[in-house]
């Protein structure tokens, strides 16, 4: 498991976007508080505050008498995912690459690096670099608004994605390639490139999804 953060719901929900990102909670499963106190070691409240938020998130979802269950993965609801991501994700490479600071780029050019060096096809340690490549941008964005719009957008992305991989290793490593360069850019306050960037790995995306659904698009494997 990736390292959590310091609030219990906010571990509580790590966790479980993480279950749920890579099917240990499979899409339509059904799910109690007390399973999920079991099998994360966190008390009801932090559980159920999760599962609260998870909700609001569209990962699950919370029917009154009949019990919660995780939510479907759907590729038309992808689609309308990415018309909204699209642009919000153009506006943050933008808002970051004027606002970032050297810290922060420092910090990107370093998972930039780790991007780079990543091969194989571990799931879950590459999701933790998407997260953290995910966050990095919309931190150096600085604004909180945007950060609340994009987290839950990029987390049900990412389950998608990983759900839907033609070829592990080949698409981890399209994946590496495209968040690298939008870090770089980003880094070296080239908003254009940073723009272009962000569009490849969108139209990447939108590409994936036509081919879960047996349509046309440039998706290799």
């Amino acid at each position: 498991m990736a390292e959590q953060p310091g609030n219990k719901t906010d571990q509580v929900y790590a966790l479980l976007e993480e279950m749920i990102t890579f099917q240990d909670l499979a899409p339509g499963e059904a799910v109690s508080e007390s399973q999920l106190m079991a099998r994360t070691g966190f008390g009801r409240t932090p559980v159920r505050e999760a599962l609260q938020r998870l909700a609001r998130e569209r990962m699950v979802e919370i029917h009154p008498h009949r019990g919660v269950f995780v939510a479907p993965v759907s590729v038309e609801a992808h689609f309308r995912l990415l018309e909204l991501r699209r642009g919000l994700e153009e506006m943050a490479v933008r808002f970051a690459t004027f606002r970032a600071q050297t810290r922060q780029k420092e910090q990107m050019l370093a998972l930039a690096a780790e991007l780079d060096a990543f091969t194989g096809t571990d799931v879950r340690a590459f999701g933790v670099l998407l997260k953290r490549s995910h966050a990095a941008i919309v931190e150096a964005a600085h604004n909180e608004y945007l950060q609340l719009a994009m987290a839950p957008l990029q987390a049900l992305s990412r389950r998608f994605w990983f759900a839907h991989l033609p070829d592990v290793a080949e698409h981890l490593r399209i994946a590496a390639e495209l968040h690298a360069r939008i870090l770089r850019s980003v880094a070296r306050g080239d908003a254009t490139a940073a723009v272009d960037a962000a569009r490849s790995l969108n139209d990447y995306l939108t590409d994936l999804t036509y081919a879960a659904l047996g349509g046309p698009g440039r998706v290799p494997g």
